[in-house]
């Protein structure tokens, strides 16, 4: 809907500064949210020079091509990506644009370019956004925050078809299990046989991708115990994920992995380990239950930072704790 807020002229013996600060006002109870289109200032009234002086001289922030915004607002993803479907309605958040929709985990930083898929044309990048071509039906889409987007099956389909097989592999056990992402408890966004029917067609990628499933476990935690199980997978080297346990007082646990045959557990710790006194209180108490099991011998932990950058470090140490823990029966 195009506001009515008309552009006023300059009035008699005003000053130059005083019109200025009038001017920029009137800018400011334009924008809708903080955010201003340069189509809607236009229909207004706005002279265009007029109007792109003042927003470069005023502090403004240009969001994409047809949209500023105000002077200190947050521009992040989100703010990127309403503006662009804003201006191009045809627009379907995707990749992983729609995964921090979803909050689905990835691996990386995050994507600095917000991403889309548009049936009508082929794929394209332009200043900020990267443009995806790609037929849409309507069980493939969804709204999430006041935007469309793709639907949770679409979008790990997508992910796995074209990212590497870490990447991919990361994004499936996050969709695929009950998370807590930027302090948003969710629960799994989809199943196993779900992401195979998605993944059963003739797509760039989705064979490959259909090879990847054997990974997929939705038991995994985090994004670093993940990595950390597709490192011991490469390495020839199979635990149990998740293996349940209970302490002589009956507490149920849970260890990332278990060799049961050797009592090895191995722990990996995620980035948002240790939030706080409470939370590395229980993390102590949990490690002394777990010392407790009787199939436990030995507990090896490891941090994120070592599984993601070290991880011949991370594979060498668990080896030769496996092996000081003698051979399977």
């Amino acid at each position: 809907m195009i506001r009515t807020e008309a552009w006023n002229p300059p009035r008699a013996q005003e000053t130059r500064p005083r019109r200025r600060d009038r001017e920029l006002r009137e800018l400011g109870a334009l924008a809708s949210g903080g955010i201003l289109l340069v189509a809607e200032a236009v229909e207004a009234g706005w002279p265009p020079r007029l109007l792109n002086r003042r927003l470069h001289t005023g502090g403004w922030q240009r969001v994409h091509q047809g949209a500023w915004a105000a002077p200190g607002r947050l521009v992040d993803w989100l703010t990127r990506a309403w503006v662009v479907q804003k201006l191009q309605p045809q627009l379907v958040c995707s990749h992983r644009t729609a995964a921090a929709l979803h909050l689905v985990e990835l691996l990386g930083r995050p994507c600095a370019e917000a991403q889309f898929t548009d049936p009508r044309r082929g794929v394209y990048r332009r200043p900020g956004i990267r443009v995806h071509c790609a037929a849409l039906g309507p069980a493939d889409r969804t709204v999430r925050r006041g935007l469309c987007t793709t639907s949770p099956a679409r979008t790990v389909g997508d992910l796995i078809r074209c990212l590497p097989r870490d990447e991919a592999v990361t994004a499936a056990d996050s969709a695929l299990s009950a998370r807590t992402v930027r302090g948003v408890r969710r629960p799994p966004l989809l199943d196993t046989a779900a992401l195979r029917t998605e993944l059963a067609t003739h797509r760039a990628g989705a064979a490959r991708a259909r090879a990847w499933l054997p990974l997929l476990d939705p038991r995994s935690g985090s994004p670093a115990e993940t990595v950390a199980r597709l490192r011991l997978h490469d390495a020839g080297l199979h635990p149990a994920t998740q293996a349940v346990l209970r302490t002589p007082s009956g507490r149920t646990l849970r260890p990332d992995f278990l060799f049961p045959a050797q009592g090895l557990v191995v722990e990996v710790e995620g980035w948002a380990f240790h939030g706080s006194r409470e939370a590395h209180a229980a993390d102590l108490r949990r490690f002394n239950a777990l010392q407790s099991c009787p199939e436990v011998h030995r507990i090896l932990r490891f941090t994120a930072n070592e599984v993601f950058h070290h991880p011949a470090r991370f594979i060498t140490e668990v080896r030769a704790a496996l092996a000081l823990a003698g051979p399977a029966d």
